[in-house]
C-alpha cells in the first residue's frame, strides 16, 4: 500500500534511498538544504520538494531524515521549522543518520511527547548499499511502531532488524564502525606486507578472499587499494565522525577501544595530508610511505 513519506536530507545516500521509495510507489515530498538538489531529484523521480522539513513533514505517514551529525538531526527534527513542527499525531519519525545513542533517545521522547513515533535506523553498505536498495539497517525504538515501518524500510534494504529500545540502533552502528576500522588496517596491514616480499597482491586477494580471511573490505576494496585508488567510498573525514561517537560512548559505559583509539589516530594523519575525502582503505598509504 502506497504512504505518504517525506525524506530529508538527499547526500549520496538519502538521494537514492528517496528515490526507491518513489520507485515502490510511495507518494514522497523531499527536503534538502540545497533546494537546487530537491530539485534535481524532483525532475528524475517525481513527487514534491518542500522548502522546510516541517512542510515536507506535514500530513505525511513516515517521515525519513538522514543528514550529518547530532546537530544536524536536533536542528531538522526539533528546530523551529524542524519535522515534529509539521508531524501529526500517530506519524513515525525514523532517523537514518549516524549518530549518538543520546540524541536517539532525546528524540524518542520529543517525538513521544507529540504522539509521534521515532525509530533510530543508521544505516550500513554505503553509498553502492543505497542505490542498490541494499542496505543493512539497525533500528532502536518500540516494537509497535517498528512492525508498521518495517515494510518501508525494506524498499531499500536487504536486512532490516529490530536491535532494542531507542538507541540501540545507534550502538549498534558503533559496533559495525569499530569492526570495520580494525579490518580495513588488517587488510591494509597484510597487502602492503604482500606487496614488499614481492607476491601478487591481486592473487593473493583472490586465494585468501575463498578462506577465513575474506571480509566485504578484502572483497571491495582490497584492488583498489593495491592499486593505490581511493577517490570514491565512505570518506575518512566520515569515519572519524563515527569514530568520535563510539569513544565517546566507550568513556561512558566503561569499554577499553584501544584499537579504535589508535585507528582515530591513523586517520587523522590522513586528514593531515590531505585525505579528509578518500575512502576510509586509504590507511594503507600509512604504510607505503609513513614518513609523508
Amino acid at each position: 500500500m502506497p504512504h505518504r513519506v517525506a525524506f530529508l536530507g538527499l547526500g549520496v545516500m538519502g538521494y537514492p534511498m528517496a528515490g526507491h521509495l518513489a520507485k515502490a510507489g510511495h507518494h514522497v515530498t523531499v527536503y534538502n538544504r540545497n533546494a537546487a538538489k530537491s530539485a534535481a531529484w524532483v525532475a528524475e523521480h517525481g513527487g514534491a520538494a518542500a522548502p522546510t522539513p516541517a512542510d515536507a513533514a506535514r500530513d505525511a505517514d513516515f517521515v525519513m531524515m538522514c543528514v550529518g551529525n547530532d546537530d544536524d538531526v536536533r536542528a531538522v527534527a526539533t528546530g523551529a521549522s524542524g519535522a515534529l513542527r509539521g508531524m501529526r499525531a500517530g506519524s513515525v519519525l525514523v532517523d537514518h543518520t549516524t549518530a549518538s545513542a543520546q540524541i536517539a533517545r532525546e528524540l524518542h521522547a520529543a517525538a513521544a511527547a507529540q504522539d509521534v513515533g521515532f525509530l533510530d535506523a543508521p544505516v550500513s553498505g554505503g553509498q553502492a548499499g543505497a542505490q542498490n536498495g541494499k542496505l543493512t539497517i539497525m533500528v532502536g525504538g518500540d516494537a509497535a511502531v517498528y512492525a508498521r515501518v518495517e515494510g518501508v524500510l525494506a524498499t531499500y534494504a536487504r536486512a532490516v532488524t529490530l536491535m532494542g529500545e531507542a538507541g540501540a540502533g545507534q550502538l549498534t552502528k558503533m559496533v559495525n564502525q569499530i569492526c570495520v576500522a580494525s579490518v580495513v588496517q588488517g587488510l591494509a596491514e597484510g597487502l602492503d606486507f604482500a606487496m614488499r616480499a614481492g607476491l601478487d597482491a591481486e592473487r593473493v586477494i583472490d586465494v585468501i578472499s575463498k578462506g577465513a580471511a575474506q571480509s566485504w573490505q578484502m572483497e571491495n576494496r582490497g584492488k583498489t587499494m593495491v592499486a593505490d585508488k581511493f577517490d570514491f567510498g565512505f570518506a575518512v573525514d566520515w569515519m572519524r565522525k563515527d569514530l568520535a561517537i563510539c569513544l565517546a560512548e566507550a568513556r561512558a559505559n566503561g569499554a577499553a577501544l584501544p584499537v579504535t583509539a589508535l585507528l582515530d589516530q591513523f586517520y587523522a594523519r590522513i586528514q593531515a595530508r590531505g585525505g579528509g575525502r578518500w575512502d576510509t582503505s586509504s590507511l594503507i598509504r600509512l604504510l607505503r610511505d609513513p614518513g609523508a
